[in-house]
């Protein structure tokens, strides 16, 4: 068949690793990005093992270890340093045959960029309006431009144009559920950075060849402070501060949605005091960031049910916003699924992998098989996106609650949980490790195998046909 012509909205990480993916697949497409130029900003972003294999076959692994520091474990204190868990990953490269790493953001950022043909990429396009029929979608742009073509990927974030667009589109056509058409709720907002290179006479522990990553409970206030160490003894930071949804202005929400960003003097000049395992204070490491990359990120969490219609299909925050549920006053102290909150891109590649299969495998460019494409990629990521909120708001509840009985619930599940039960739940977790099926399939590398895949038979009809 003919290639179906796509345009992926936003050139995040979760855009660009579509466009990877697509580039392999041979699907014709385009990246618009509202940007006019890439933003050096964010703070740590990781990866775990359930995406290496992807990245294995994407070419980038080895490269990404270049940027990376391993992540073994994680350790959460009080404010006191005294230490409430502490957990360590010890099983985790022998049952999947992959580390977990720890990076910047903008490290990573650059590496997918560095990858995708710039020719394939146009920045200055903010999407303005989408219009869909059955033969085709039509994006128009900021700078007064229009784009055709048979699909539309909105991955343009939380606050996604794309989103909002097909939501007034399916309001007037009365199918919107009414959860759908619920804005997010602001719970957080961050402020984070990532240092230059610091002096590892000052913070030896730089000079470890694996992540120290560390969350600090403030005692009677309202802010979580934590850190990363990556490679070139610099640190990923950020201070997460609890706001009143209730007197949040919400005229600044879409402004403050993505890495925005701010200057020095918005940081409360308490948060430079806040002590740090690694040695010094927070007050250090806002001084060893350079000041133009400092920025505010505001934080909420939901799932949208409707993430197709028509000829539009949404990824990664577009559709769901998963991020620390810190519950009341920042408090988080589930361990393993602090390490998956931090794990930022992982969900959106997840994603990626799963649409571009499906598109792959579409006989035709009609509405027909489009969206059975976009049934097929929903159904394998949305159940999992679900479950995965719904235990992260429910050990949210526990973790923050403040009664006695909440108390003894908490001491008991982060003392006496019996290993067996979180053995079990690992291992489900890891094994989960999809793969494109349209590249050479990288073999099982640890002792627990990947969860079974369809296989493409249109792949495998090509490589017979190739060696005959």
């Amino acid at each position: 068949m003919d290639s179906p012509k796509v345009i992926i909205a936003g050139a995040g990480l979760g855009g660009l690793t579509m466009a990877l993916l697509l580039e392999k697949a041979g699907i014709d497409y385009k990246v618009l990005e509202r940007s006019h130029v890439v933003r050096p900003l964010g703070s740590a972003t990781g990866l775990g093992f359930n995406i290496m294999p992807l990245c294995e076959q994407l070419g980038i692994l080895e490269d990404m270890k270049t940027i990376s520091n391993v992540v073994e474990g994680t350790t959460i204190f009080k404010e006191n340093m005294e230490v409430i868990r502490e957990v360590k990953l010890k099983d985790s490269k022998a049952l999947s045959g992959y580390d977990s790493l720890i990076m910047s953001r903008i490290d990573l950022h650059a590496l997918l960029l560095s990858r995708v043909p710039k020719k394939k990429i146009f920045m200055g396009k903010k999407v303005l309006s989408i219009l869909q029929d059955e033969h085709k979608v039509t994006v128009k742009t900021s700078d007064g431009l229009s784009y055709d073509a048979d699909i539309l990927i909105g991955a343009d974030g939380a606050y996604s144009a794309v989103r909002q667009n097909l939501y007034k589109q399916l309001t007037k056509e009365g199918q919107l559920p009414q959860s759908d058409s619920e804005q997010l709720k602001v719970c957080h907002c961050s402020v984070l950075g990532t240092t230059s290179s610091l002096d590892p006479k000052k913070f030896p522990k730089l000079k470890d060849n694996f992540s120290h990553c560390d969350t600090i409970i403030g005692t009677n206030r309202l802010e979580t402070w934590r850190y990363f160490t990556i490679p070139n003894n610099r640190v990923c930071w950020r201070i997460d501060i609890q706001i009143d949804a209730d007197s949040y202005d919400e005229s600044n929400k879409v402004d403050n949605a993505e890495y925005a960003p701010e200057s020095c003097g918005m940081i409360p000049d308490e948060c430079r005091s806040f002590p740090l395992p690694i040695n010094g204070t927070m007050g250090d490491l806002i001084d060893a960031t350079p000041k133009e990359s400092i920025s505010r990120v505001v934080l909420e969490e939901k799932i949208f049910t409707t993430w197709h219609h028509t000829r539009t299909v949404l990824i990664g925050d577009a559709c769901h916003k998963m991020l620390p549920n810190f519950g009341r006053a920042g408090r988080r102290y589930d361990t393993d699924e602090y390490l998956k909150a931090y794990l930022g891109a992982l969900n959106a590649m997840m994603d990626a992998v799963a649409l571009a299969n499906a598109l792959y495998e579409m006989p035709s460019a009609s509405l027909k098989d489009t969206n059975a494409a976009f049934e097929e990629y929903y159904e394998n990521r949305f159940p999992s996106m679900a479950g995965e909120l719904a235990a992260s708001q429910q050990m949210s509840k526990v973790m923050a609650g403040q009664s006695r009985m909440d108390s003894i619930t908490r001491h008991v599940m982060l003392k006496y949980l019996p290993k067996y039960f979180q053995e079990k739940n690992f291992e489900y977790d890891a094994s989960e490790r999809p793969q494109a099926t349209f590249i050479p399939r990288i073999e099982d590398r640890g002792t627990l195998p990947a969860s079974a895949k369809k296989e493409s038979q249109k792949y495998a009809g090509l490589m017979e046909a190739k060696a005959i």
